[in-house]
């Protein structure tokens, strides 16, 4: 069973598609593209689909981030990985090693702006999310714990069984050094996996 749901971890894909434009597009918008519809974008797009989706695996399966859910689990159970989506965003912009607040500005407004530039290979329904995700600056406002909790309330009005999130914000709160030290445990082996999973990928014919 699938639990994602568009609208979180945006942060962290955009940052993983290696400042390439088109694997960029593939990696934001691969959650509105289902089936057989993938094929109506050209190969890199196509390929940013592809990177989207392991990295995505590859984060479900790791260790660290089957002892972050563990926090969430009791309360969201199947939902927890969606949670911890947009709870790695958090650890992401607030990372010293990725971002400061000056380069995550610069860095979010870019993404905004590279998104806007194939704004007609856009699915139509990231099309009307990207509106609020630039009106709202949500890549930067990841970075403080308000945003988090808006960010979590958005998940619970797009997820059918998620009723409320108050819960995972207050677990956020409450597990947050806990969280951190698995965010860092995690990010270093996806950071590492995607490269060579873009690399790959780019080298394809």
């Amino acid at each position: 069973m699938n639990c994602r749901f568009a609208g979180m971890n945006y942060l962290g894909h955009a940052y993983l598609s290696f400042d390439s434009p088109e694997i960029l597009i593939g990696n934001m918008i691969s959650d509105f593209v289902k089936g057989s519809a993938k094929f109506s974008f050209n190969g890199t797009i196509q390929k940013g689909i592809m990177l989207h989706r392991m990295i995505d695996e590859f984060t479900d399966a790791h260790a660290a981030t089957k002892k972050a859910k563990e926090v969430i689990r009791p309360h969201y159970r199947l939902y927890s990985g969606a949670i911890m989506d947009v709870l790695y965003d958090h650890f992401i912009a607030n990372d010293i090693l990725v971002f400061n607040d000056v380069s995550l500005k610069q860095f979010s407004f870019s993404t905004y702006t590279q998104l806007e530039l194939h704004y007609s290979q856009l699915p139509d329904r990231f099309k009307h999310l990207l509106f609020y995700m630039r009106t709202e600056n949500w890549l930067y406002n990841y970075r403080t714990r308000e945003g988090i909790r808006k960010s979590l309330h958005g998940l619970a009005r797009r997820a059918v069984y998620i009723k409320e999130t108050d819960t995972a914000f207050e677990l956020f709160l409450s597990n947050y050094d806990r969280l951190e030290e698995c965010y860092h445990s995690f990010f270093k082996d996806v950071k590492l996996f995607a490269k060579q999973k873009f690399e790959a990928l780019l080298s394809e014919d």
